[in-house]
């Protein structure tokens, strides 16, 4: 059983945050909110997400899993106003989602969780140096390093926080010095990643107030911030650096 009230703006969030990555997802479903962990196609980034049955008007449900096609759920979403509410409700037996979105409703068939990949198991890492800054930022930082490269370094030097793109003829940097953050754990960091990744996960980073970024050399880059109630965890493996 799963029947839920939520606002629009919060649950398009919440899809846009994972759809970044990829596009089928199994939800876990419990008492306490709806949460699910992924890994794109190619083994290269991790999403986790967490909603809260707080962020909910409505939340009534009992423990399970739901494989959702996430392309087809945004493209109903698209058609809720901002501050609109939308009716969430499971029917068991057809196997369908059912989705009220003021006087429009729509049935989004499910996909078997059994059929979608398997959760990945998110590493436990140590990563020395932490970094906090707003997430309109650094999703301007990333947008300027697309425009000399596809790839960027991301590290931690004398308490200033750096990142730096270099193309074929153009370069950039950025310095942040740790006075000017919201927050900085110094540690040796210095990791080369790629800016199609950065660039998807920017959109959904863009609309946090802050995100915390954790890094270490060739190490991968742990990202983790909130846009309301939707808390978000990205895992970002690194490039290795040519000489």
């Amino acid at each position: 059983m799963f029947k839920a009230v939520i606002n629009a703006e919060t649950l398009r969030d919440a899809i846009e945050a994972v759809s970044s990555l990829v596009d089928e997802v199994k939800f876990s479903i419990t008492e306490n909110g709806i949460e699910l962990k992924a890994v794109d196609p190619a083994n290269v980034a991790m999403v986790s997400l967490k909603l809260d049955a707080a962020a909910f008007e409505l939340f009534k449900s009992t423990p399970g899993e739901i494989g959702v096609d996430l392309v087809r759920l945004s493209d109903l979403l698209s058609m809720a106003d901002r501050g609109e509410k939308v009716l969430l409700e499971l029917d068991e037996e057809q196997h369908k989602l059912k989705i009220g979105v003021g006087s429009l409703s729509y049935t989004l068939s499910l996909i078997d969780p059994s059929a979608i990949r398997k959760e990945p198991r998110i590493p436990e890492l140590d990563l020395p140096a932490h970094v906090t800054l707003s997430g309109s930022e650094l999703r301007r930082a990333v947008k300027a390093s697309e425009k000399v490269s596809d790839h960027v370094i991301l590290g931690v030097q004398d308490d200033q926080f750096f990142m730096e793109a270099k193309g074929d003829i153009d370069s950039l940097k950025l310095r942040i010095p740790s006075n000017e953050l919201l927050g900085l754990k110094p540690g040796e960091a210095r990791s080369l990643f790629s800016l199609d990744y950065l660039s998807d996960m920017s959109k959904s980073i863009g609309k946090a107030s802050q995100v915390t970024l954790e890094l270490g050399v060739d190490y991968p880059l742990r990202i983790g911030f909130q846009v309301g109630p939707v808390e978000v965890n990205y895992l970002l493996a690194p490039r290795i650096e040519q000489e």
